[in-house]
């Protein structure tokens, strides 16, 4: 007698007792620890086994004969606290005898999968929605319940079908004897869980309801759940005497009762053509669905028929959800729901969409994807992979859609903006399409516009070597930046960078329209300097090479070099960067960021973030500077004011003074100076008008400027 189907010595003349094919508990083992993350979702797979036992007999009924009218299909859930027991009933096909013995005796083997096959043989099996092909879904049961009992009555053997249950403890056997129970109606099957002590919470209809909702929301067929309902009646009040000619006083009483509540009356809006479905359609069932209040900017509603069949439907939320808006990369807040075959799966699957659109609120349903036999985790595949970029290309349009008019798309990048932003730089095959999609506040225009790098090309001056744009704490920093003085003067536009997001965004831009993107605060940026004013700077850097390395040295090498500016056009000096070197923007988030995960230092002792000190020779004070290094180069007077001509760049260009309080020093030094020389002067307005001022104007120029 084989392992497979030892049938023992009857217990009794109509009980039999059979082996299980595998070693339960080693299996039992797998499901409950291995196949499923929560005990809950137990329910979802009994009741989509029931879904699909009612998908069977109604397949069959078409092709084989009279099955019944559809609207007999339900699955009924009902608990009994005093029994202890959660019962689930459906009137789909039920099980032979036989059937009772192959498909749930044997684990990972059942009747649907074998039911698939079949129909795949014959080429019908495009034909019926099954989603029962995972194999175990029926042992989930044992994840809540200690012994299941299964009575079932087979729709093949029609009225002379005889009514069978199915029991087991999880052990290594399970018992088949006719059933003379409650009968079932017609065909059908009623599997009841006796639960577990720690199971106590799915004895709650509230609970089942819930669970019903979340997993089981759009299945096919009516899903019913016995559950207590408290209704309200006038009935004449026994306590107050009617007056004469009058009807009798009447008060208001509560009644409850329990009865069958059905929980999916909504039907799956993506399963229907979306020339059918009205803007109001879409946008209740965004509202219903995602729990959320306000209305979508936008949405599509699409599907890929081919290798790879799914319906999708994205909707583009109308304000920033609240969990993305402290942390703009929130796992919890995941919205993308991953159907198969209607039944729920899972809404925190990062693969079906990048992280620069998990603010995107949608759902797929596909029956293509592999799932394990848990039905819980997806396998990498190619199906995969075409189904992400499907729906990027369909989340793309949509944005672009709303880009056609200003006036929409301008709340959308207030919110979302960052997101586009990060796929730019995340995201190398659509980083292109994105850029057009992206909005940068300018020179041109307002603080509250922000302009297309299509537009700013539109406006671009004869002769301008590309798209100029500084990078800034804010707007009003990058306005006072002395970097940007000779592209104003020129009146080309500027592009603000306010954001360390935003500098990684131009970074990874590179080039628009066949227009570079140049950084105004790095060393090389080109503005497109004459021929005569580069030779002119080349002759006075010779001119000045001494004068510029003094100058390095005198502010204690905080500087990778001294450089004389072709940029400059009223300021003394600036900082920039070097080719490679990272705005200080950018470095005080990479600072906070290695801070934060305790690496503090590692990225930024080396010269790579080293600012360049850029000067300019014709300004007064720079001047001045000179000839005190021509005079007296080592006093401290003149390295003081080395030094605050470097502090006062730094603090232009939007870098930070690392001793503030020498800095403060300085300055307070200067302004006692400023002081003094006022306290002189007032002093000397009471001499004789011919004592000689001219002997000490220098002293005081020389004094105000130090």
């Amino acid at each position: 007698m084989s392992t497979a189907e030892a049938e023992a010595e009857p217990a009794t003349a109509q009980e039999e007792t059979f082996e299980f094919q595998a070693e339960v508990t080693r299996v039992m083992d797998i499901i409950i620890n291995s196949l499923y993350s929560n005990r809950d979702v137990f329910l979802r797979e009994l009741v989509s086994n029931a879904a699909d036992a009612c998908d069977k007999k109604r397949f069959l009924s078409i092709t084989e004969g009279d099955g019944g009218d559809a609207t007999e299909f339900r699955i009924r859930v009902k608990a009994d606290k005093d029994a202890r027991t959660l019962t689930i009933e459906d009137s789909g096909i039920g099980m032979t005898k036989d059937e009772l013995i192959n498909n749930l005796g044997r684990i990972a083997q059942s009747g649907t999968a074998k039911f698939m096959e079949a129909l795949g043989k014959g080429g019908q099996s495009e034909d019926i929605n099954l989603i029962g092909q995972f194999g175990v879904g029926f042992y989930s049961g044992f994840l809540v319940a200690d012994r299941m009992t299964v009575v079932t009555r087979s729709w093949k053997d029609g009225a002379d079908a005889k009514q069978y249950r199915w029991e087991s403890s999880a052990g290594s056997s399970y018992t088949i004897c006719e059933d003379d129970s409650e009968p079932i109606e017609g065909s059908g099957t009623r599997l009841v869980l006796h639960l577990k002590e720690d199971c106590e919470q799915y004895l709650d209809d509230f609970k089942v309801k819930e669970l019903c909702n979340r997993y089981s929301e759009f299945v096919t067929f009516p899903i019913q759940v016995w559950a207590e309902k408290t209704k309200y009646e006038q009935v004449p009040d026994p306590d107050k005497e009617a007056k004469e000619g009058e009807e009798p006083p009447m008060k208001t009483v509560s009644k409850t009762a329990f009865e069958w509540e059905t929980m999916n009356k909504m039907k799956p809006i993506w399963m229907r053509n979306p020339a059918e479905v009205n803007d109001d359609e879409y946008t209740e069932f965004y509202k219903s669905t995602f729990r959320a209040w306000d209305e979508p900017l936008a949405h599509t509603h699409f599907s890929l028929e081919g290798q790879v069949e799914f319906k999708a439907l994205l909707y583009i939320p109308g304000v920033l959800p609240y969990e993305l808006s402290r942390n703009m990369f929130d796992d919890t807040s995941r919205a993308m729901r991953l159907y198969v075959k209607r039944v729920f799966i899972n809404d925190k699957f990062e693969e079906l969409l990048p992280r620069w659109l998990m603010f995107l609120r949608g759902l797929v349903d596909s029956a293509d994807l592999p799932l394990n036999v848990g039905r819980e985790i997806l396998q990498h595949s190619k199906m995969l992979t075409v189904i992400n970029k499907r729906l990027v290309r369909k989340a793309i349009a949509m944005f672009e859609g709303l880009a056609e008019d200003e006036e929409k798309y301008k709340p959308f990048w207030t919110s979302f903006g960052k997101y586009l932003k990060v796929g730019i730089v995340e995201d190398e095959d659509n980083k292109d399409t994105l850029a057009k999609l992206a909005r940068f506040t300018s020179t041109h225009g307002d603080s509250k516009d922000a302009v297309s790098l299509a537009s700013y090309v539109e406006r671009m001056k004869e002769g301008q070597k590309g798209i100029y744009y500084i990078c800034a704490d804010s707007r009003s920093a990058a306005l006072m930046s002395p970097a940007l003085e000779k592209a104003r003067k020129l009146d080309y536009e500027v592009l603000f960078m306010t954001e360390p997001l935003d500098e990684l965004c131009a970074q990874a831009i590179e080039r628009f329209d066949g227009k570079e993107l140049i950084d105004l605060s790095k060393e090389n940026a080109d503005l497109g300097d004459a021929e005569e004013e580069k030779r002119e700077k080349a002759i006075k850097s010779e001119e000045t090479e001494e004068f510029r390395e003094w100058l390095k040295k005198a502010v204690d090498s905080k500087v990778q070099k001294v450089e004389v500016s072709t940029r400059l056009v009223d300021s003394p000096a600036t900082l920039v960067q070097s080719a490679y070197g990272m705005s200080p923007t950018m470095q005080r988030y990479m600072k906070a960021q290695a801070v934060a995960m305790g690496e503090e230092g590692g990225m930024f002792g080396g010269g790579l973030n080293q600012a360049v000190l850029e000067i300019n020779l014709t300004h007064p004070i720079i001047k001045r500077l000179e000839t005190r290094f021509r005079e007296s180069p080592d006093t401290a007077d003149t390295k003081a004011l080395a030094l605050l001509i470097y502090d006062v760049a730094a603090l232009t260009g939007g870098y930070s003074i690392e001793n503030a309080a020498s800095f403060a020093a300085r300055v307070t030094a200067l302004m006692m100076r400023d002081a003094e020389l006022s306290s002189d002067a007032a002093g000397s307005s009471s001499d004789d008008s011919s004592s000689s001022s001219g002997d000490d104007g220098e002293s005081v120029e020389a004094e105000i400027v130090a």
